[in-house]
């Protein structure tokens, strides 16, 4: 099983920890779902729908959007956590954005992203080691590296495109190029979600 990954992200303070986990054929969506809507504080994590993410780098550009709002006490969301699942989207909408890139009871491969705040007047009072643990217990899925590799193994195309509205496009339906292509719509789409709200 992979670790839980520690991710360093530039222009962050040290206050910030982001931790990462990426769960293949996970089981028990439904029952992480349900601890979300009824705001269990033990699963104050984003669970993002791994099908809906294209990259590591669209991955950590909401991540660091999340983040960067949280710090400037600007989020629209409850947490920072649920402020990630809607970095993802290119549009305003939230409801929609949790019903698209949050975990539904049909996901299969889900995405885990927590973020540790440890300031002086609030000092953490998780570490990674019990996140890992905790996750361990109640994720029931296979643990895998977050990398592009196994992006590539669960992002869902057609879903994303119709999401961020790229479809139908004439010049990127002329590259021949698969890679050349995904590239490029990794790029309109981390484009998209950095402009939405500005």
């Amino acid at each position: 099983m992979a670790a839980l990954e520690r991710v360093e992200l530039e222009h962050l303070p040290a206050t910030h920890t982001v931790l990462l986990a990426l769960y293949r054929n996970v089981t028990n969506a439904a029952f992480l779902q349900e601890q979300l809507l009824s705001r269990n504080a033990d699963f104050e994590y984003a669970f993002v729908d791994a099908g809906t993410v294209a990259s590591r780098f669209q991955l950590l550009t909401a991540v660091y959007k999340a983040i960067t709002a949280e710090m400037a006490g600007n989020m629209r969301t409850p947490n920072v956590h649920s402020e990630m699942v809607v970095s993802l989207s290119s549009n305003n909408n939230i409801s929609e954005a949790y019903r698209r890139y949050g975990v539904q009871p049909a996901t299969k491969d889900v995405v885990v992203v927590k973020v540790l705040v440890s300031r002086d007047d609030a000092p953490s009072s998780l570490t990674p080691e019990e996140v890992e643990k905790h996750l361990q217990t109640h994720v029931q899925g296979e643990g895998v590296s977050c990398t592009d590799e196994e992006f590539a193994n669960v992002t869902d195309w057609p879903k994303l495109r119709k999401y961020h509205k790229l479809n139908g496009l004439p010049w990127i339906e002329a590259i021949k190029d698969e890679k050349a292509k995904k590239n490029e719509l990794e790029m309109l789409i981390v484009s998209a979600m950095a402009m939405r709200g500005t």
